[in-house]
């Protein structure tokens, strides 16, 4: 268990360090970004990515398909409701950072979603409740294992169940590791870049109302 998840660890932080390479060598095919002015927490990439298309189901049990992403700048996060630590940490400081941009308009106001990768657990309806009682703002979605995967996939993030001692005797008795970066979409829907812990709420709102005034302009 303990070199399983010391492998798992490392992959996630092999993914986060070479994000960037990553997005320069697969990502030519892409519109280069505009100008956007320069951020302290997040790594814009050179070219935005357009996601392939994928189906989420929200909290209000409605679907959540690629194109509803477009207009806003958006900051997505995976997780799941029994996470002991980094969810509720990192929902906590999106928290903070969303109500500093309270005042822009809502039709361009910077969203924050979180995605469960713990669906046999986290029903939408349990998602929605526990992702508001952060902000209320926050979109909160998830979907079936394949779907997830591909997702996460296409935003660079990986995520893996981790039974257990008792597991055996109780099929509840998981955690599941993923990886704790966030991923920047821009208004067009494509990912943009992504943001690394440690997370500060008043840096990272300031990179979005940056990034919401220039286009605004």
């Amino acid at each position: 268990m303990f070199n399983r998840r010391i492998g798992f660890i490392l992959v996630i932080a092999l993914a986060a360090g070479l994000g960037l390479l990553a997005a320069q060598k697969f990502f030519g095919g892409n519109d280069a970004a505009p100008e956007w002015p320069q951020t302290e927490s997040i790594t814009l990439f050179p070219q935005a990515r357009s996601l392939p298309d994928f189906s989420l189901r929200q909290s209000d049990g409605t679907q959540l398909v690629s194109g509803e992403l477009k207009g806003h700048w958006t900051l997505v996060f995976l997780g799941f409701t029994h996470c002991p630590d980094v969810c509720p940490t990192t929902l906590a400081e999106l928290a903070q950072a969303q109500k500093q941009w309270t005042s822009l308009p809502d039709s361009v106001r910077p969203r924050v979603l979180f995605v469960s990768v713990d669906p046999e657990r986290d029903t939408p309806t349990r998602i929605g409740e526990y992702a508001h009682a952060f902000h209320p703002d926050t979109l909160a979605a998830t979907a079936d294992v394949p779907a997830l995967e591909d997702f996460a996939r296409s935003l660079m993030f990986v995520f893996q169940k981790m039974p257990g001692k008792t597991f055996a005797s109780n099929p509840q008795d998981y955690s599941m590791d993923h990886s704790a970066n966030i991923a920047v979409l821009d208004p067009q829907g494509r990912m943009a870049g992504f943001i690394k812990p440690p997370f500060q709420p008043k840096v990272i709102a300031g990179d979005m109302t940056a990034l919401t005034h220039a286009v605004m302009k």
